[in-house]
């Protein structure tokens, strides 16, 4: 009976400290979101602004007193 109980506690022993063995770590990728720049005509308006006053100015001079 000894042997028995003995036999019994290595088991139980036994099977709850090997059960599985050493889990592998499992590292996820860390995710990283970037939005995509605001795109905006403010860049090239004004400088297109600038070059249509340019050339209607240079455009509208009249050769009345010539």
């Amino acid at each position: 009976m000894k042997k028995f109980a003995l036999a019994a506690a290595l088991a139980a022993t036994a099977s709850t400290a090997f059960a599985g063995g050493i889990a592998p770590v499992v590292i996820e990728p860390e995710v990283i979101v970037q939005e995509a720049p605001a795109t905006s005509m403010a860049g090239w308006l004004i400088p297109l602004i600038i070059v249509g006053v340019i050339i209607a100015v240079a455009s509208s001079t009249s050769d009345e007193n010539v």
